[in-house]
Order: C-alpha cells, then structure tokens, then sequence
C-alpha cells in the first residue's frame, strides 16, 4: 500500500517536473514572430461564420465594409515570453504593419516606419551587404597582393631609370622564355621549389623592396626640388621688386635732400613757402602713387614744419585770416587731408563722427602738426581778442580753412568755442530796452547770421532746451513780458523772426504777448463817438499786423473779446438817446476803416459788424425806447476777471471720516489707510488699532455713516457702532 501510494507520489512528481521542463523549453525556444506564432488559420468555406459574411456580402480576398477599405485579415494575437514585459519584442506584427500602411495609402498618405523598425532595417540590409562581400561564411574575403613590375614602378617615379639587370631580377624573368610542357604538379599542394629557386625569390623580394623605397624617395626629392625651384624664382621676383624700389626710394631721398636746405634760414618767408610747395608738388607729381609705402606724408610735414611753426608764431588770426592756408590748400593730397566740408555741409551733418571717414584711433602727422601750431593761437584769439559782434574776420577765417582743417578741430570751434562766446553775448542782450536808449546795443540778427550755415543742430532746432535758439526764445519771451506797450515795437528784432519758425514765435505771442494785449486794450480804450481816441487800438494793432502779425483767429477773438463788447454798448446807448441816424451810418463805417482787411473781413468779426447792422434795423423797426440792451454787455477779458473776483476761500465739509478719525484721536487710536479696498463694495479699507506699531486691531470701510468691521482674518464685514465694539475690536480684547 505504502509502496503504491510511493510510486504514485513518484509517478506524480516526475509528471509535474516533466511538466515544468516543457514550459520551460517552450519559453526557452520562443521566437516573435514566428510562423507557429502568427498563421492565422485560413478560413473554411462551408463554415457557418463564412456562409453568414458572404450573405451579408464579403467577398473573400477584399477588405471589409461597403468599400471594401476595411481589414483584410482577423486581428492577430502577439504573445511574449512568460516573465518579460512590454518592448521585449515588437508589439505589432507584420500583418498589422501591412494593414495600416493599406490603410494609410487608401487615405492618400504615406506611412513611414518608427526609428526603431528604420534601425532593423539598415541593420539587415548592412549584413546583407556583408554576406554578399564575403561570401555564404560572411567572414570578408582577404585582398590579394597585386605585385607591380619594374617598369610599373619606373613610370611612378619620373626621371627614374631602373637598370635591364634589376628589371629582371624584379620580375623574376631569365635569359630565355620557358615553355610550359606539362601540367604535372600544378595542383599539388607541396613546395616543389629548390633552394636554389628559392633564394632567387628572396632576392628578387629585397630588389623590389628596394627599388620601392628608392622609387619613394625619388619622389620625395623630386618634389622637394619643384618646391626649391618655385621658392627660388619667389626670392628673385621679390628681389627685382625690392631693386627696383630701392631705386625709387633712392629718387625720393635725392628730391628731399634738395628740399632740406630751404629752411629758415632765409629772410623771404614767402619765398621759400613757395620753393618748398613748389618742390613737394613735384615730388607728389612723380610718385603720388607711392605717398603711403614710401611715408610721404610725413616728409612733406617734415619739410613745412619749420616754416608753419615760424608762421603760426607771428600770425595774427584776426588781422591775418588766410595766413598759410593758400600753401596747405595746394598740398592736400600729399597731406592727407581729409575732403573739404563747406558751410552747408557742416549745418546738415553737425555729427562730428559723420566728417571723419579715417578708422585710425590716432592722430596723422598732419593733423598733430595743426593741433599743436594752429589750434593754440586761433583759440586764444576766439578767447581774448574777438568781438562777437564783429563776425566777418572770424567767419572768413573759418570759411578759408574749413577744407584743410582735420575734422575735430573744425568741429570744436564751429559746435563749442564761438557758440558758446555768441550765446554769452546774447545772454547780456535786454531785448526790452528800447532802440533809441542813449547806449543801443547791436541786434543779435547782426552777429547771428553769419554763423547760421556753421552752427550745429543742437543751436539751430527750435525745440532743443539748450543753444543759442533757447537763449533767443528766452529773449524773446522776456521782451513780449516786459516790453512797454505805449512804444512801438522794437524794428532791431524784426530781422531776427525769419530765423525762427512762424510756429515758435506763434506760441510766445499767444502765451506771453496776447494776455498783455488784452489787458491793455480792456483799461485803456474808451469808445467815445464825440472825441474817440484811438491810441490803445493804434498801439494793440501794431503787434498784431507784419511784421509781428499773429494768425487771424487769435487776433479777432482778441477784438471781439475786448472791443466789440465796448461798441455795441455805445452803439445802444446811441440808438436810445435822440439818434441821428446819418450819424450813426458814418460811425459805423469809418470804424470798419480802421481795421486792416485781413482783420476786418475775418467771419468772427463780420459777425459782430452783421450783429452792428441788426441792432440798428431793430431800432429802426421797433423805436429806439424798445430796443433790448446787448446780450453781453462790457465785458472784460477773462484774464482780469480772474484777478478781481478772488475765490472765497471755503471750508471743506465735515464728513463721517472726519468724525472717526476725531474719535480715534480722542481713544488713542490709530486711524491707517490700508491702500487697498473690499472687493465686493470696491469701497478702502482701513485699520482702527491701539498699537504704536500700526498692526493688530480691526479693518473697517465706511459707508455712509456706519463702520463695518471684518470678523476674523477673511471673513466677512459687519456693522459695528463706535462705543459698543469697535474700541474693543481696536485694544484687541
């Protein structure tokens, strides 16, 4: 019993454990893939699933659906070993891969394989290639040594020549040409070869060795004598070149040794500043195209160098404008002059960086020479000695050397030193005195006009805060201001309104001269038919007409502001007091005479004449004791009523803010705006607390006259009184 029941165990165990050995086989022989693994079975014809789709119209071979696109296989199954997880192997079969790229073409696209499968695919074709080289074994085939003969290796190497002896040896060919008779031993895989044969092969190996190497070296040298022979015509072009500008330079050196002697040693300085001009231009004539390889600037510097320093030591800017410019005019090519600049240039491009075309951060000997000899005594002449007042000499000095001059010593005498002398003297210029004062002072137009083409634009924009427009809209300002009105206007300034645009003066008058003229004509004109007195009206309307002439508009609100109320008042109270009509018409018309015709026709004054002319008819029509007063009546300008009727100063409303800040003050309280407002009412909030620190206690809004204290942090606001918590709320208890 006891042994049954042990064999059966056995029996048992030994099936379980063949059990398990055939799992594991399984495992172990599983290919993805595999034809086991994917066929899918082919469909009976008479089976029940094939009779139903073919009633339902399937054809076998076509897709499914109505248009036959669908799958063309059923869904196969892709199974992976027991323990491995998803990416072991490709989750998507190959009949799957077909179906969407099917279905990709039908949709008109192309469907392009993942990195992965594009990786597989390079990497099959790459072994196929491999197999294809090397054979079915797929080990690459070993090259075969291809020996090259003697004459093969003397066509290589040119110029070589390999003696008949050595040839043979090489190529292992003997006096005579061997028949072949047999083909015994041909297919043996014995050494059938002598030693003497053998030695001959060793040393037909060495010879060709060799002459290899030798055929090599042949080479090498022959390419380093091709290199020799290129590098030696290199060295006698450079030495024919360098002869030859040897030759050159020895014809510059004898054209400077016969101008060194004309120094300053001679009495006639115009004399030699010709011989040696004369000389240098020649010198330029013959080798102007060598000026920079053979330094010719910096000799023609060298040779005017004495004679310029003599020169600028007795030269007198202002007495002597030209001075040497008309000798450094002539050579200004061989100086390295820049091209000239005229005025006109200078006031459209006033960027001094514009001027300079020279990318060297240093300074050329010519320019070192003129900063140094020329810029010293011009610039303590412009300091010291010059009257801006007096322009000609200085502006005609700069006109003369404006061409020759490098372009920042120009720049800084047009942009800095003479603005600035021009803009202190127009800063001591009172333009309210009057021209016919006991000591006049000369117009600025005088000494401004000529620097216009010169000036840069920083002095010449009207809307620039600084330069010499500034200081002259500041002038001008300062005259409209202050200026008497009983005299006429100054005639020395009208020469200077061209130089500023009709927008700028436009706004100084309206800002600084119109108020003035309202002013003035408000208190001192007086319409008086029996004795009228037309000063005031005379001496607004010289302002207002050329050449200080605002824009029509200004000037007829002016007038029907300031004249036209006062007229139709004595013109009403004419027609009420026994009117002689004639009278009246001749009234009329001679004060439309007084007006120039710009003025006169303007549709705002028309209006107020039309207005004239109705309340005439009015009285003639209705009588003189039923004719309504002027709607307005004598006004005065706004301007003035703002200065006699002085607002009352008012108290500000008590509100309930007020209160709650009075009783914080009075509880000790601090009353903080927070800067911030609820969200829902938008109205702010502030803070009611008892602590010097300014935090803790209560934030309230007040609306109306209730205070709404929040509860807690976030929560919501209640309304709360004074006494009854809002003091406790602000203690924090």
């Amino acid at each position: 019993m006891s042994g049954r029941m042990s064999g059966q165990m056995e029996d048992g165990e030994s099936s379980d454990s063949d059990h398990r050995r055939k799992r594991r086989k399984v495992g172990q022989n599983f290919q993805p893939g595999s034809a086991a693994q994917t066929a899918s079975p082919a469909a009976k014809p008479n089976a029940f699933a094939a009779k139903m789709m073919a009633k339902m119209g399937y054809k076998e071979g076509q897709g499914l659906g109505a248009t036959g696109r669908g799958r063309l296989a059923p869904i196969e199954t892709q199974s992976r070993p027991m323990g491995a997880g998803l990416g072991v192997v490709s989750e998507k079969s190959k009949q799957a891969k077909e179906e969407e790229k099917r279905e990709a073409a039908f949709r008109g696209e192309v469907l392009e394989d993942s990195e992965e499968e594009e990786k597989s695919r390079r990497k099959e074709l790459k072994k196929k290639k491999l197999l294809e080289k090397g054979g079915a074994a797929g080990t690459p085939i070993k090259p075969k040594i291809r020996y090259r003969t003697a004459d093969e290796i003397e066509a290589a190497a040119e110029g070589l020549e390999v003696p008949n002896v050595l040839k043979s040896i090489i190529d292992a060919t003997g006096s005579e040409t061997k028949l072949l008779k047999s083909t015994v031993g041909l297919m043996s895989t014995q050494n059938a070869m002598v030693p003497s044969e053998t030695e001959s092969v060793k040393i037909a190996k060495r010879a060709r060795r060799d002459l290899e190497s030798f055929a090599e070296e042949w080479n090498t040298v022959s390419e380093r004598k091709k290199f020799c022979e290129m590098e030696e015509s290199q060295l006698v072009q450079e030495m024919d070149e360098l002869e030859e500008s040897t030759f050159g330079l020895e014809t510059v050196i004898n054209a400077i040794r016969d101008i060194q002697p004309l120094g300053p040693e001679t009495t006639d300085d115009q004399a030699t500043w010709e011989d040696v001009t004369t000389k240098l231009e020649g010198l330029e004539h013959e080798h102007g195209e060598k000026i920079d390889s053979h330094s010719l600037q910096e000799v023609a510097v060298a040779a005017i160098h004495p004679l310029f320093k003599k020169a600028m030591n007795d030269w007198q800017p202002l007495e002597n404008p030209a001075g040497s410019s008309l000798y450094l005019s002539r050579l200004a090519s061989l100086l390295g002059v820049q091209p000239s600049s005229t005025g006109t240039d200078l006031a459209l491009h006033s960027d001094p960086l514009l001027h300079s075309n020279r990318p060297s951060k240093s300074t050329t000997p010519y320019e070192t020479m003129l900063y140094t000899l020329f810029l010293p005594p011009l610039r303590s002449a412009i300091t010291n000695d010059w009257d801006p007042t007096n322009p000609t000499s200085l502006v005609n000095l700069i006109q003369t050397w404006s061409s020759i001059l490098p372009p920042f010593i120009l720049t800084g005498l047009t942009h800095t030193l003479i603005p600035n002398r021009l803009e202190t003297l127009l800063s001591t210029w009172k333009s309210s005195k009057p021209a016919s004062s006991r000591h006049p002072q000369p117009s600025p137009h005088t000494y401004l006009f000529p620097w216009l083409p010169f000036l840069p634009e920083t002095h010449l924009s009207p809307t620039s805060p600084v330069g010499l427009f500034a200081t002259l809209k500041t002038k001008l300002k300062s005259l409209f201001q202050s200026y008497p009105l009983t005299l006429p206007p100054p005639t020395t300034l009208t020469s200077l309104l061209p130089i500023l645009p009709p927008s700028s003066l436009h706004q100084l008058q309206t800002r600084h001269l119109l108020p003035r003229l309202s002013s003035h004509l408000s208190q001192t004109l007086l319409i008086d038919p029996s004795n009228q007195d037309l000063t005031p009206l005379t001496e607004t309307l010289a302002w207002l007409t050329p050449p200080w002439s605002l824009p029509a508009t200004p000037t007829a609100h002016l007038l029907a502001a300031e004249f036209f109320p006062k007229w139709h008042h004595t013109l009403y109270l004419w027609l009420t007091h026994n009117p002689n009509y004639n009278e009246i018409r001749e009234w009329f018309l001679w004060w439309k005479t007084q007006f120039p015709p710009p003025i006169r026709d303007h549709d705002i004054l028309a209006r107020e004449w039309t207005k004239g002319l109705e309340t005439i008819t009015v009285a003639l029509d209705l009588g003189p004791e039923n004719l309504p007063p002027p709607e307005t009546g004598p006004v005065k300008p706004l301007h003035l009523l703002a200065a006699t009727q002085q607002p009352q100063p008012q108290s500000d409303p008590i509100t309930f803010r007020h209160i709650v800040e009075s009783w914080c003050t009075e509880n000790s309280l601090l009353f903080i705006p927070l800067r911030e407002a609820d969200r829902e009412t938008g109205l702010p909030l502030f803070r009611v607390t008892a602590s010097a620190t300014g935090k803790g206690g209560a934030v309230v809004f007040l609306r109306g006259d209730v205070v709404w204290v929040r509860e807690g942090k976030g929560g919501v606001f209640r309304p709360v009184g004074l006494e009854e918590g809002l003091l406790e709320r602000a203690e924090g208890r």
